[in-house]
């Protein structure tokens, strides 16, 4: 993500930024936090996210559980402890991130996160919207080369405005995605049309981090224009931890990140109908239908209606050239199912009351 949010294909077209969101799916598990990221990359997504939590710079022993899911932690706070990388740990998450091709994010949830995630690298700093409000923070991340992607789950519009205004007035570019903080959010809060609304009111990137456990939120957001697709990650749906409600499993990943590219492929490739069915004139002459003979005629035979047929295949005289040919009289003997052809066929069209 060197200058920009996206990177333009070869041909030209932007192709949206595919994140998978690990947070803390790990559940402290180094070996696990690897295994994701290979089953990110191979997913074929873009980029790679974690959560960075610094227990004691960022929570009090006080703060409440969201859900009360982990029988071995007493509080929050010993949680953010037993699920938290080393500094050294955090440089072999990135190396692993870089060998797959993918890009390494981490939110960072206190000042201190900022300061080690500076050390080891990332390719964006990721706003949580519980941290709209920390303005030490937002300083410490704003007007330096990196952008910063806004997710807007739990703020109000009053609050996004600040937030983005904070951010400009130190010269950073910035990405605002719509998101609700429900887990899993259900269909009627997903919100797809502030899509539009937040790009007219920021005019920057902008995309879902979507929490509904399915793909179909992403691949609708692809069509109404999305830039960053964002998306819970689990490899199974046995797993641990409070977020696998909200996530989609590894295949349903890869089904999100191919369907995303296929929408991709369709908007970036307007039909010309006309082309098309030029091109498909061969398969017209297979499936088409054709004009023939209801049944066999003596030459003299002054056609009726019902002396003609229309049946495949097709590449003869249209059908919808039938009513041309009624009242007009045969030159020579035809049998059933032989297509008409002008050969058949006297000059000019008989009386309607000359029929054999």
């Amino acid at each position: 993500m060197p200058h920009t949010f996206l990177e333009n294909s070869g041909d030209g077209r932007r192709s949206a930024l595919i994140i998978g969101e690990v947070a803390l799916a790990h559940d402290g598990s180094l070996g696990l936090a690897h295994a994701f990221i290979d089953a990110i990359a191979s997913a074929g997504a873009d980029a790679v996210k974690f959560q960075t939590h610094c227990a004691s710079a960022e929570s009090t022993t006080r703060e409440p559980w969201r859900v009360r899911f982990s029988p071995q932690d007493d509080s929050r706070y010993d949680y953010w402890t037993r699920t938290a990388f080393t500094e050294p740990q955090w440089h072999g998450l990135k190396q692993h991130a870089d060998e797959r091709g993918l890009r390494f994010i981490s939110s960072a949830f206190s000042l201190q996160a900022v300061e080690l995630l500076e050390r080891v690298g990332v390719a964006a700093w990721k706003l949580a919207s519980g941290n709209l409000t920390d303005h030490a923070l937002i300083d410490r991340i704003a007007g330096r080369d990196l952008p910063v992607i806004v997710s807007t789950g739990m703020s109000p519009i009053d609050e996004i405005d600040a937030v983005i205004a904070r951010l400009r007035a130190q010269d950073t570019r910035v990405a605002v995605l719509q998101c609700t903080s429900q887990y899993p959010c259900p269909p009627e809060h997903i919100g797809l049309n502030l899509l539009a609304a937040f790009r007219a009111r920021y005019g920057c990137p902008v995309g879902l981090s979507d929490h509904s456990g399915t793909i179909f939120p992403s691949l609708a957001a692809v069509t109404l224009g999305a830039e960053i697709i964002e998306v819970h990650v689990t490899l199974s749906r046995e797993m641990f931890g409070p977020d696998v409600p909200a996530s989609v499993t590894t295949s349903e990943f890869r089904q999100l990140v191919d369907g995303v590219r296929f929408i991709e492929r369709m908007q970036a490739s307007p039909v010309d109908k006309d082309a098309i069915a030029s091109d498909l004139a061969p398969m017209r002459a297979i499936f088409g239908k054709t004009i023939v003979f209801a049944s066999a005629l003596p030459a003299g035979t002054v056609l009726r209606e019902s002396d003609l047929a229309c049946k495949k295949a097709g590449g003869g005289i249209s059908p919808a050239r039938l009513p041309e040919f009624v009242g007009r009289r045969l030159v020579r003997a035809v049998g059933a199912d032989e297509p008409l052809a002008d050969a058949h066929l006297e000059g000019p069209r008989c009386a309607a009351k000359s029929v054999s």
